[in-house]
């Protein structure tokens, strides 16, 4: 998944965003992983799109790694209870996309 292409909404909900409320000031600006204390470059940061709740607007960012880990996590349960899924995970735009993470970020 390039730098440019956007991680659809579902699939994020899959990689299970923390609530804001529960990250440090770092974590909240993306200068710190939202999963690990990894420091974060434009080079190393995974943009993780703009995110709303009560908190206000914030932009979370992750490292390559915490991200293909966690796709990795998702796609198994997903793959599990999804029946397109099960016979050929490319017919799943959810299932490709997590594919795609695991594949662009898994280390």
């Amino acid at each position: 998944m390039s730098a440019t292409q956007a991680i659809p909404p579902e699939v994020l909900t899959l990689l299970g965003l923390p609530d804001i409320d529960t990250l440090t000031p770092e974590q909240v600006r993306g200068a710190v992983c939202l999963w690990c204390p990894g420091r974060l470059t434009a080079e190393t940061a995974v943009d993780l799109g703009e995110q709303t709740g009560e908190a206000g607007r914030w932009w979370p960012r992750a490292c390559g790694p915490c991200v293909g880990r966690r796709a990795h996590q998702a796609l198994y349960t997903h793959v599990s209870m999804c029946e397109p899924c099960v016979d050929n995970v490319g017919r799943c735009q959810t299932g490709l996309a997590l594919t795609r993470l695991v594949r662009s970020y898994r280390r």
